[in-house]
């Protein structure tokens, strides 16, 4: 299992994700104008806003799958343009597709995904990894079948399996009930504990209650308000319009 905790304590360590003055734009529309912020190593930060805030772009542009127009991101101390390989190699993202295959199961999605990592396959870490997400039972079964909160859980068995420095989850909450919403949560916690850190785009800040721990404001592509989360997601959800 990675560890990084000995990195976040070492001086000069640099910001999991660190945006300077990121503008994006398609065609003549702006998603992005000249947002900053920063998240840690050890911190799970949420990014919150209204529908075509800019919050989806942002996290597209962190995870090297969209190019700034301006300005500059680095991830672990590595740029999303130049160094876009190094990049991918440390985070991990869960976004709105859950990027599975319908034809293949639920253990060969997983085969399929180490072995795109250039990852050992190891059918003991694969069959642990799905049942540590409650889809053990199904490790057989053909994903056009799953639910889509079972494909959620899939995705998060991929990420166990991968095990990145940083987490990009966009919407993460979306399809997961109660135990699915825990399940999420408890990695998080063991991603951030380990040195880690999670930039997550939410709609929902109640259900990461307890996990992250500051939160962006993003309206109309700009950063507005930033919020220390303190055990009252009540206060952080009444400035989103």
């Amino acid at each position: 299992m990675a560890d990084w905790s000995r990195g976040a304590a070492t001086p000069g360590r640099p910001p999991a994700v660190e945006v300077e003055a990121l503008a994006r734009r398609f065609g003549r529309r702006w998603a992005l104008r000249g947002v900053d912020l920063r998240v840690e190593p050890g911190e799970a930060v949420a990014v919150l806003g209204r529908n075509g805030s800019g919050k989806t772009t942002l996290l597209r542009v962190v995870a090297t799958l969209l190019r700034p127009t301006r300005g500059r991101v680095r991830v672990a101390g590595r740029d999303v343009v130049r160094e876009a390989a190094a990049v991918r190699e440390r985070v991990g993202l869960m976004g709105h597709a859950p990027g599975v295959y319908d034809d293949l199961t639920a253990a060969e999605n997983l085969r399929f995904a180490l072995r795109m990592m250039g990852r050992v396959v190891d059918e003991q870490r694969i069959a642990a990894a799905l049942e540590a997400v409650g889809l053990g039972r199904e490790a057989d079964e053909r994903v056009r079948g799953f639910s889509a909160g079972m494909r959620r859980r899939l995705v998060l068995a991929r990420l166990r399996l991968q095990q990145p420095e940083i987490l990009l989850l966009d919407e993460p909450y979306a399809s997961f009930d109660a135990e699915g919403v825990e399940l999420l949560n408890a990695f998080v916690r063991e991603t951030v504990e380990r040195g880690g850190a999670a930039l997550v785009v939410t709609h929902d800040l109640a259900r990461g209650e307890g996990v992250l721990e500051r939160a962006f404001v993003l309206d109309g592509g700009r950063i507005v308000q930033e919020v220390q989360v303190t055990g009252r997601p009540g206060a952080v959800r009444e400035v989103v319009p």
